[in-house]
């Protein structure tokens, strides 16, 4: 086990430089040919809806229905996602959701006569109900099957985020530097906190000390750039318990590499849960490479009528590119004061305000600009699910612009991954979505149902901890060309 200090900040340069290269035509082919013998339907759950960030013409469904289930298992892609949103969950919630979504799994399994996989699609900053989520999916399939986990992959890379996982250590890319994900503000989240950045230390602080980073089996990029792939297959074939694989990653090659040896122990009769960012589930569904969407394949009605942006996350990089996107004069900003949640009938003013204005700018064929204002509600400490109650109404209100909403706008950008799944959810009513693919790295696009209020238009969900300072600003001007 790597013990290198965590809190050491690298050079990226100097850490990418010193990986050897390796043939990529090579493990492609290699690749391809594991994911030919594969046979397993794909389930990947997602806690906000920004997991799809990493591939396209691929179905996202927002409940977890053994009907929703079914028409997944019948599609002829190998992977689908389910929604479950449970970032903005209690851990009561997330407990119960996820016992449903592993019956209905077996179930919709069972009905069609086919294996799966389950991933956890977590936040690439390490944030979620973790381990819960993957201890309840295991748990309840075991009780209910014959199916018995080996150990559970953790794989956090996710390079157009800027997220790479190297010596066991997962870091964050901030300008020029890495910093260790334990040292940015994503791990002094509230809710969801961390200290460690040490993958292996990280899921033993996240257990409470019940996997030991000891007892945890890492996957080295030496290892994989040298394509030992017979010696990662072999470190799988000997995980049990329970214990944790962690994957060092810093470019998508690395998980294609990975994905092989794992392949390989899978089919060799050995079963994993997976908690991983958005790259694997690109590799494992094997999802090709496409290009960044163009305004013609995201506006397809020239209403006249104005664009909408909801932003709502409260991350620094978020509050950094609403500054920037406060440049574009074209845009009609309201921010909306959710503070006075604490007072029934000044928030209830206050959103049908919000509301009357979007509705007016919109059909006016304005742009609108909606803003949470900036500084976070703190009720103090040992409040912790408190505040998230409370951030649940933040989130109905602010879905309640889409919602009542009588004109269609020419497209919604929605900033943060709770914002923007509880709009495409309750806003939107979307219960299938296609994903198109992305209109810049890490920024998905879903094209909304038939059955959805808008239908057919250009859904833009952006990650609260995604893109430049610019990233926002230079989205929506591509829009709006």
């Amino acid at each position: 086990m790597n013990t290198k200090k965590s809190t050491d900040v690298r050079a990226a340069d100097e850490v990418f430089e010193k990986v050897p290269s390796v043939d990529r035509k090579v493990v492609t082919e290699m690749l391809k040919d594991e994911l030919a013998g594969l046979n397993k339907k794909i389930i990947v759950l997602d806690d906000d809806p920004t997991g799809v960030q990493t591939v396209h013409n691929i179905s996202v469904y927002t409940d977890w229905s053994v009907d929703s289930m079914g028409q997944g298992f019948a599609e002829q892609n190998a992977m689908f996602f389910i929604l479950t949103n449970s970032r903005g969950f209690t851990a009561a919630e997330t407990e119960k959701a996820h016992k449903e979504i592993a019956e209905n799994a077996l179930e919709a399994a069972k009905k069609h006569g086919k294996d799966f996989l389950i991933i956890s699609r977590g936040d690439s900053t390490l944030r979620g109900h973790y381990p819960l989520e993957t201890e309840v999916l295991k748990e309840t399939i075991e009780g209910a099957s014959d199916i018995q986990f080996d150990g559970e992959v953790i794989v956090p890379f996710f390079k157009e985020g800027g997220r790479f996982t190297v010596d066991n250590i997962h870091y964050v890319q901030q300008e020029d530097q890495l910093v260790p994900a334990g040292e940015t503000e994503f791990a002094k989240d509230r809710t969801f906190g961390y200290t460690k950045s040490h993958l292996g230390e990280w899921a033993e602080e996240k257990s409470n000390g019940r996997f030991k980073a000891k007892n945890a089996v890492y996957i080295s990029l030496e290892s994989l750039r040298a394509l030992e792939i017979d010696k990662i297959a072999g470190q799988l074939l000997e995980v049990k318990d329970f214990n944790k694989v962690i994957v060092n990653a810093i470019d998508y090659v690395d998980i294609e590499i990975f994905a092989i040896a794992l392949i390989r122990a899978l089919k060799a009769g050995k079963h994993f849960m997976f908690r991983s960012a958005a790259a694997l589930t690109k590799v494992i569904g094997g999802v090709s490479d496409r290009g960044l969407l163009a305004r013609e394949e995201l506006v397809k009605e020239e209403s006249g009528n104005g664009g909408l942006i909801i932003v709502g996350s409260h991350v620094k990089k978020t509050t950094e590119q609403l500054e920037e996107l406060k440049k574009c004069s074209f845009i009609e900003f309201i921010e909306f004061n959710v503070h006075l949640v604490v007072d029934p009938v000044q928030f209830k003013a206050e959103k049908e305000r919000v509301i009357e204005a979007c509705e007016d700018l919109i059909r006016s064929g304005k742009t609108v600009a909606v803003y949470t204002r900036r500084e976070r509600m703190d009720l103090g400490e040992g409040k912790k699910e408190e505040e998230l109650l409370l951030s649940v109404k933040i989130s109905d209100a602010v879905t309640s612009i889409v919602q009542t909403l009588k004109v269609r706008p020419s497209y919604i950008v929605a900033k943060g991954g709770i914002t923007s799944s509880d709009i495409g959810t309750k806003g939107l009513k979307v219960k299938r979505a296609t994903v198109a693919g992305q209109i810049m790295p890490g920024i998905p696009v879903w094209f909304t149902g038939e059955e959805s209020k808008f239908p057919g238009i250009s859904y833009i969900i952006f990650p609260g901890n995604v893109g430049t300072k610019t990233a926002l600003k230079e989205t929506v001007e591509m829009l709006e060309q």
